[in-house]
């Protein structure tokens, strides 16, 4: 059974090598930076360190629970499922967070709030923590690659339905369960997969809920397990398995466990540099690529034309909405033609771009239903195919743009110096204790300087 031999692995000795260790501790600073991000965007509170208006953190407090572990951002303590939640939901609130291309799903948002929420609980050092996380990375991104796109064709979100595994495997090695318990950990977690992209057509904030869940009930598993509650061994390979139930299309079993320790999709996970779906990224960085090649201005635009894969239709260029009219900032991000059009006309994407204040915005809407988008399948996954454009200038000229894949990836990464750009954009004030620390998790005896830094990181902050 798959979830045994994932078991077996995960609470086994693992030798992760120097690149993949260093891989993950990028992926950890950019999801420590997107969760301060998402909390600094939000409605700020009374005072520092009292209540948040943000629904997720005000949960997890009226949640309670032991002082086990730290929301981001926030002074004091509460259980770590509670803390898990809240911080699962701030890392990808504002959907800047890191993706995978071959699953399609933001693997740190579930990752980092279970590692730092158990690992805190527990009181393990800080290598402990980050080889954790990386079991949880390597889970969440074969799970979701095993049915690439199969997940969102049934109109899930990956991000939830392969993120309780991970988060429950993190959690179990890090409460030190053998792998019996790990195998029924998974098996119970696999009842709570699931994630509607219902949002997709309205303002609702369930997508940024998806990992908070996700880490939650990954935890709650783990609980479980260690306290005799069984879950099924067949929970991935089935009958009535997560796949068998919630996957459309072809499902490579084989390569969940393949060359487990040997090939490691934690170096496949690609830093976002733009806070939008990453479906749109290729086609924006081809737009970009004509804009600078042509000196164009929105002014000179008549049409704008784009390959987009077949995968990422149904989700940023979904007609039953009005692209170039989104009814939230959240919708903005999910529709490929104002995001396209926002690049054009702005020059860059950033946070500010999917504030409030920049809806609505007569030459944005003007260009973006000029924007027209052509299906063109490529062979490998839609969050890594090349972006192809072609703007049309009202003089009747054109100009190309191209890209063989979008900025961002693990073939075309963000220096280190970017991420830490990106990463102090996002947390908006002096935090270079958080990314000392963070650089130095290996060593940590525990990660409570860390969390004290992260819980401190969040009160007194000034707005965007």
């Amino acid at each position: 059974m798959i979830a045994e031999e994932l078991a077996e692995w995960g609470t086994g000795h693992v030798e992760v090598p120097a690149a993949v260790r260093a891989a993950a501790l990028r992926h950890l600073l950019d999801g420590v930076g997107t969760a301060l991000g998402g909390l600094r965007a939000g409605p700020m509170p009374g005072e520092p360190g009292g209540p948040s208006p943000i629904p997720a953190v005000v949960v997890a407090r009226g949640l309670g629970g032991p002082p086990e572990a730290t929301i981001i951002g926030s002074l004091g303590r509460v259980g770590a499922p509670a803390a898990a939640l809240a911080n699962g939901t701030l890392v990808h609130a504002l959907d800047f967070d890191d993706t995978h291309a071959g699953g399609l799903v933001h693997a740190t948002a579930v990752v980092l709030p279970a590692a730092f929420a158990v690992g805190e609980q527990v009181g393990v050092p800080g290598r402990a923590v980050l080889e954790a996380a990386v079991v949880g990375y390597e889970t969440v991104c074969r799970v979701a690659a095993a049915a690439s796109h199969g997940f969102h064709a049934r109109g899930l979100h990956a991000t939830m339905v392969a993120g309780v595994f991970s988060s429950a495997i993190v959690a179990a090695r890090l409460l030190g369960l053998d792998a019996a318990r790990t195998t029924d950990a998974l098996g119970i977690a696999g009842s709570q997969a699931g994630g509607l992209l219902a949002f997709l057509h309205s303002g609702a904030s369930t997508k940024q809920l998806h990992p908070g869940f996700a880490a939650h009930a990954g935890i709650l598993a783990a609980r479980l397990a260690a306290a005799g509650a069984g879950g099924p061994a067949n929970v991935l390979d089935g009958p009535h398995g997560v796949y068998d139930a919630l996957a459309a299309g072809a499902v490579d079993l084989a390569s969940i466990t393949a060359e487990l320790g040997t090939r490691w999709e934690t170096t496949r996970i690609g830093i976002k540099p733009y806070p939008a779906c990453q479906l749109s990224h290729a086609a924006i960085d081809a737009v970009r690529d004509a804009v600078r090649r042509g000196g164009v201005r929105s002014g000179d635009v008549a049409a704008i034309d784009v390959d987009v894969h077949p995968d990422s239709v149904p989700t940023v260029c979904d007609t039953r909405r009005d692209l170039a009219r989104p009814a939230s900032p959240y919708a903005a991000k999910f529709s490929l033609p104002w995001s396209v059009a926002a690049a054009v006309v702005d020059g860059d994407l950033t946070t500010a771009t999917y504030e409030p204040d920049s809806l609505g915005r007569p030459e944005v809407e003007r260009v973006a239903r000029l924007v027209r988008w052509h299906v063109a399948p490529t062979g490998g996954p839609a969050a890594d195919a090349p972006g192809t454009a072609r703007i049309t200038l009202v003089d009747g000229s054109a100009v190309p743009g191209s890209v063989p894949r979008s900025a961002g990836g693990p073939d075309n990464p963000l220096t280190d110096e970017q991420l830490v750009a990106k990463f102090h954009g996002n947390a908006g004030r002096d935090t270079t204790d958080v990314v000392d620390l963070l650089s130095r998790l290996d060593e940590l005896d525990t990660i409570e300087p860390l969390m004290a830094a992260l819980a401190a990181a969040g009160t007194g902050r000034d707005r965007p």
